[in-house]
């Protein structure tokens, strides 16, 4: 005896539409259906004018945090900063002075900061990637010699200062020595009090100095007689 599975349908009498049913939508597979319907779905989008408003913001925080750095500085110096990594200028931080910060920023940011400044004068090393040192400190080689200690350290050669500016003069980069090898105050009243005990030749050598020389010794004397006048009474 033979068995039908199925049987097919006479031409002449085909199925009611309604009652219809292909292979297609019979083994209809639900996975099948959620991939396709969730592949044409567009992704959720931070709409354009909110994206630029919140870049707008970050350029005018970074604007304002420069403003605020170039309060009382003494110089500033730009130091190449591509190929940094996140730990050497975290470890760079440490190593620096507390009247001494760092800061990463455009250049054009800078530029917008300092512009109508005299500190516009840093418009020469504008380029490339730069980290920005700002001194809030008359003692200017103590301010440079740690980074130029970890950038022996750390093999960083290419990573040298791009430029800096101190009492309006921009210093390129061949010119830091001069920066660097700068008598700090003790040096300076040093100077100052063997001059004073020697012939009158060593006096006029001092006085001839560099203006800011002659302005710190004589700081630094006027504020040793307010400590000897109070020390008396």
């Amino acid at each position: 005896m033979e068995a039908t599975l199925f049987t097919l349908p006479s031409s002449k009498f085909p199925p009611p539409a309604s009652t219809a049913v292909s292979l297609k939508t019979h083994f209809h597979n639900p996975l099948l259906l959620h991939s396709t319907t969730t592949s044409h779905r567009k992704p959720n989008r931070v709409p354009l004018t909110i994206r630029s408003a919140i870049s707008r913001t970050k350029k005018e925080e970074t604007i304002e945090t420069v403003k605020e750095q170039l309060q009382d500085c003494y110089l500033i110096a730009g130091i190449k900063y591509q190929g940094f990594t996140v730990q050497q200028f975290q470890q760079l931080r440490t190593t620096l002075p507390v009247t001494t910060k760092l800061i990463v920023a455009k250049n054009t940011l800078v530029l917008k900061a300092i512009e109508g400044t005299p500190w516009e004068a840093l418009k020469p090393c504008m380029k490339g990637m730069n980290a920005w040192m700002f001194v809030h400190s008359e003692e200017i080689p103590a301010a440079i010699k740690p980074y130029r200690t970890f950038q022996k350290e750390k093999k960083l050669e290419e990573n040298d200062f791009s430029g800096a500016v101190f009492e309006g003069k921009y210093y390129p980069p061949e010119e830091f020595k001069a920066l660097e090898t700068m008598p700090t105050r003790a040096e300076v009243y040093a100077n100052l009090l063997g001059s004073l005990k020697g012939p009158a030749t060593s006096v006029v050598g001092t006085l001839q100095a560099p203006a800011r020389n002659l302005i710190m010794t004589l700081k630094a004397y006027v504020k040793k007689l307010e400590e000897e006048s109070g020390a008396e009474q």
